[in-house]
């Protein structure tokens, strides 16, 4: 496509760049955004700068936030002794969703997926161990995505934990094999937190 343009073509070009857009979907943002208002445009550039400048990531959970500590490690009405473990925010906010769970949360930051070079090392396992060390955690949720990578992730988690003797629990299989935790329709989801089993009954014959 040739473009009357540089500015426009670079701007097609960014945009592109973006997970699911394709140039046709980028052209298509572009001109919409020359025939809004200047203003519109200077508001959505600066909401994006400020997304990647000000945003804070939790020291706890590794949630983001717009501050220091995220709003659920800080709030007072949440149950300290439980801590869900989630591979991204995308998990976490699917499962807030949900109305069904009231305890903290722990971003792993992905999971462990040797084909594409991420061990243990490249997530937030360690911090998680050190929390369960700290003690006040009376159950570990694991509720990563029912794939190969996520039981693999499961059960290193659970390997890790182990010493500490804290009750670690999976999702109900209401989430099918293979499924991705953030596309579970919420009520699923939320039947699959309340029926939650113990990691090691599947061990059991």
């Amino acid at each position: 496509m040739d473009f009357p343009s540089t500015l426009l073509e670079t701007a097609v070009t960014e945009l592109s760049s973006l997970p699911g857009i394709g140039r046709k979907t980028a052209s298509r943002l572009a001109f919409h955004l020359l025939r809004r208002e200047k203003d519109y445009a200077e508001r959505l550039a600066s909401s994006l700068l400020a997304l990647r400048r000000d945003i804070h990531y939790c020291p706890i959970c590794h949630n983001i936030s717009d501050t220091d500590i995220c709003t659920i490690c800080a709030s007072p009405q949440r149950d300290r002794s439980l801590v869900c473990v989630v591979e991204s925010i995308k998990e976490m906010m699917a499962i807030e969703n949900t109305g069904q769970y009231r305890g903290l949360y722990h971003v792993l930051g992905g999971r462990i997926s040797p084909i594409d070079g991420i061990g243990p090392n490249d997530l937030k396992i360690e911090s998680l161990a050190e929390r369960v060390a700290d003690g006040g955690i009376a159950e570990v949720i694991l509720a990563l995505s029912t794939t190969m990578d996520g039981e693999t992730t499961n059960f290193f988690i659970y390997k890790r934990l182990s010493d500490y003797h804290v009750p670690v629990s999976i999702l109900a299989r209401g989430v099918s094999v293979g499924d991705e935790i953030e596309y579970a329709d919420e009520v699923t989801l939320g039947r699959s937190i309340l029926n939650r089993t113990r990691f090691d009954d599947q061990f059991i014959n």
